[in-house]
């Protein structure tokens, strides 16, 4: 196994559809395990001690960094109509403690192509390690000794400019803390809660087709059914009132938006989340209701009520992760799929291909630019010949795992009948695997299955050249997607 001797520069921005980032492409087999410097974080831009800064970013993603760790005060939330109809008093500001963070903000801007970082026997400041490979990425994060709670109280290295440290977030939890607070939660989405949602998202896809139909060709699929579906199902799920729903839905977006430089615009939008949903916490303490939010808020641990900070910090992240994975993902595949036609006639001349063409579809797909939530070190640890000191930061790239040539067959390639395929990292792996992603494969079956059988003659109502993407957060998806019929 060979690490690279330098350290490189970073761009992790490419914007180009969905086209894989050729910079991730190029470290999947060369160095598969390595130093990067993070556009943001522990001194990002600072010199290497042998050269000059080697960073993706520049010396104002420090301050940028810097300007988001105290973004300015919260919004304003709306109060939650109770179970039982009755509106409680205003909601409260954000709890005393770390500033919220779950959910990232808008990524770096282009840098420099890879290769490019100063020779250094130590690792340029603000520089993380980068894991490439299907086998260490698995092996990352099903080990202990990388410690995603470790985190807090840090400046980490990192793509976004929000700071993630939030210590009730169950992403920043190691067990047992996670261990406990995710097994109140798993049984939401074991498979019987989830096929007990099949039949309400089969209706909800139903009538957002029927009136996508009543619209009239042409129609953007991502209005008419990628962005409202999964914002339903979680909304069934949490136990949301409909009155609530549209204010959650504008700050649930802006978390992933673009806003200003220091990403205001979505400390914003955490702060609203989590004041309405510790408010939604506390009435539905008062008046219980037969949802996932109803049942986390009245779990008792050893006679006490579980800390309602951590009830309402789960259904914030709930919401913001089930309304974008599932979102983009419905509008990426189509786009996929209607760019690809053969492997779309495939599958609909064997639609029972279905479940195993969704897993594909969300390997091949490059969902999201760069990097999540890293991992620290707490001691040292040999990965493959490479030492990871104590107290280092560490990334793995689930891209760059999905096309490793060790494990897939032609890994660039989409072939929907693809056979006996090692499952795809799309949704994580160990500790921190996808609670929601059950529910999502569910969505996502129902929505394409039922998309492509309503409308036989789908396709892209403009030249695939001219669909928008965005470029303003780390997820890859098209702004808007025309379709024809």
């Amino acid at each position: 196994m060979t690490t690279s001797e330098s350290v490189w520069t970073c761009p992790f921005r490419h914007d180009e559809a969905l086209e894989f980032d050729p910079f991730l492409a190029r470290l999947r087999s060369e160095p598969p395990i390595t130093r990067i410097p993070m556009p943001r974080g522990d001194g990002a831009g600072d010199a290497t001690e042998d050269g000059p800064a080697a960073s993706g970013g520049s010396a104002s993603a420090s301050a940028s960094a810097s300007a988001s760790a105290s973004a300015s005060g919260p919004a304003s939330a709306p109060a939650p109509h109770s179970a039982a109809g009755a509106a409680p008093g205003p909601a409260p500001g954000p709890a005393p403690g770390p500033d919220p963070a779950s959910g990232p903000g808008p990524g770096p801007g282009p840098g420099p192509g890879p290769g490019s970082g100063s020779p250094s026997g130590a690792p340029a400041a603000g520089a993380a390690w980068l894991v490439t490979r299907h086998e260490h990425v698995r092996a990352v994060t099903s080990d202990p000794r990388f410690s995603r709670a470790a985190l807090i109280g840090r400046d980490l290295p990192r793509v976004t400019p929000d700071l993630v440290d939030h210590a009730e977030s169950i992403n920043l939890m190691d067990p047992p803390a996670h261990s406990r607070l995710r097994g109140l939660v798993a049984a939401a989405f074991g498979e019987r809660r989830v096929e007990e949602l099949r039949p309400h998202t089969r209706r909800t896809v139903d009538g957002l087709l029927d009136a996508m139909a009543d619209h009239g060709s042409p129609a953007d699929v991502s209005d008419w059914l990628a962005a409202p579906l999964p914002l339903d199902t979680v909304f069934e799920l949490l136990g949301v009132p409909g009155p609530d729903r549209a204010p959650l839905r504008r700050w649930a977006t802006a978390m992933m938006a673009p806003g200003t430089p220091d990403g205001a615009a979505a400390a914003e939008g955490k702060a609203g989340l989590r004041a309405y949903f510790a408010e939604l916490t506390a009435a539905r303490r008062r008046h219980p209701g037969n949802d996932l939010l109803s049942a986390l808020a009245a779990v008792r641990e050893d006679g006490e009520l579980l800390d309602a900070r951590e009830v309402a910090v789960m259904g914030m992240l709930l919401l913001v992760t089930g309304h974008n994975t599932s979102a983009h993902q419905i509008s990426n595949i189509v786009y996929t799929l209607l760019t690809h036609p053969a492997q779309l006639e495939l599958l609909r001349a064997r639609p029972e291909l279905l479940p195993s063409a969704i897993e594909e579809l969300l390997r091949f797909i490059p969902y999201r630019q760069g990097v999540g939530i890293p991992r620290q070190a707490t001691e040292d640890v040999e990965l493959d010949g490479v030492t990871i000191r104590a107290g280092e930061t560490v990334h793995v790239s689930y891209l760059a795992a999905n096309r490793d040539e060790r494990v897939y067959d032609r890994p660039d390639e989409l072939d929907l009948a693809r056979q006996d395929a090692p499952a795809h990292l799309t949704f994580g792996h160990g500790t921190h695997h996808c609670l929601g992603a059950r529910l999502a494969r569910m969505e996502l079956q129902v929505a394409i299955g039922t998309l492509l059988t309503r409308f036989p003659a789908l396709r892209l109502a403009v030249p695939a050249e001219e669909v928008r993407w965005n470029t303003g957060s780390i997820w890859r998806f098209p702004l808007a997607l025309p379709v024809a019929w």
